[in-house]
């Protein structure tokens, strides 16, 4: 949905400890976990199940390439199941509460000037025993139920963003109409700053549109634009673009279907 040029992957092996729920960040790990398979899945390399009164703790030690220097840190996490608290350096960056959606923190204010860096994530899921969405995980899978699902199931990654970047692209098609409705939200922006759209096929652009200050963008489609179907699932490249200044921002790129 946003891709960026510069950008580090986080998974692999990762240490993990699962722990009393409350306990204090370990002093010691069981092992390590491969990263981003539950901690229930074989091939996270662990297999075991987390109770309802235990925590998954997980740690890692990264350092940001020097190319990123002068630039916001993202860490980025494409979902863990259910609730997440992040610590960097021993210093807090954030939670969420959600086990199917992605999230992000800007991390740069708790990086060290130089050398490595340390993740610590602590999870909590308690699955049926709770009210949060879970589908078909339950802690005794039987019949229809699944096993239940704790952890980072997808991927975890850094990006170099400047202050001001885009955090959300949303883009919805009107087939009949022959237009796509972008929602492109930023942060850090100042008065006046131009989001600009470009919708491609391959290399040619096949309509773009601009605002300033996040007002949605509408383009119009061709008349014979490309139809989304299972039988030809065509997807539009899309290039989107915030300029503060007449200067770029931030560029990222995206993908839209006519359906």
């Amino acid at each position: 949905i946003m891709q960026r040029d510069a950008w580090q992957n986080l998974n692999g092996l990762w240490q993990y400890a699962i722990t009393n729920r409350g306990a204090a960040t370990p002093s010691a790990y069981d092992g390590e976990i491969l990263v981003p398979f539950c901690i229930e899945s074989s091939l996270s390399g662990v297999g075991k199940r987390v109770a309802e009164n235990q925590e998954l703790w997980y740690r890692r030690s990264f350092t940001v390439p020097k190319s990123w220097k002068g630039s916001n840190v993202m860490l980025n996490f494409g979902a863990v199941d259910w609730r997440a608290d992040v610590w960097v350096n021993g210093i807090k960056v954030g939670s969420h509460t959600g086990g199917y959606t992605a999230f992000g923190f800007d991390i740069t204010a708790a990086l060290n000037a130089a050398g490595e860096n340390v993740i610590d994530v602590r999870v909590y899921d308690g699955t049926d025993s709770g009210y949060q969405p879970r589908g078909k995980q339950v802690r005794n899978p039987q019949g229809i139920w699944y096993t239940q699902v704790t952890g980072i199931w997808q991927t975890v990654w850094l990006e170099p963003v400047s202050a001001t970047h885009v955090q959300r692209v949303k883009a919805t098609a009107d087939i009949d109409n022959h237009t796509i409705d972008f929602a492109v939200e930023a942060t850090g922006c100042k008065q006046g700053t131009v989001t600009e759209v470009r919708v491609l096929d391959g290399a040619k652009v096949v309509a773009e549109g601009k605002s300033i200050n996040g007002c949605p963008i509408v383009v119009a489609m061709p008349a014979d634009a490309k139809l989304w179907s299972p039988d030809s699932p065509f997807l539009y490249d899309v290039q989107v673009t915030l300029k503060s200044g007449g200067e770029q921002v931030d560029k990222v790129k995206s993908y839209v279907a006519m359906r």
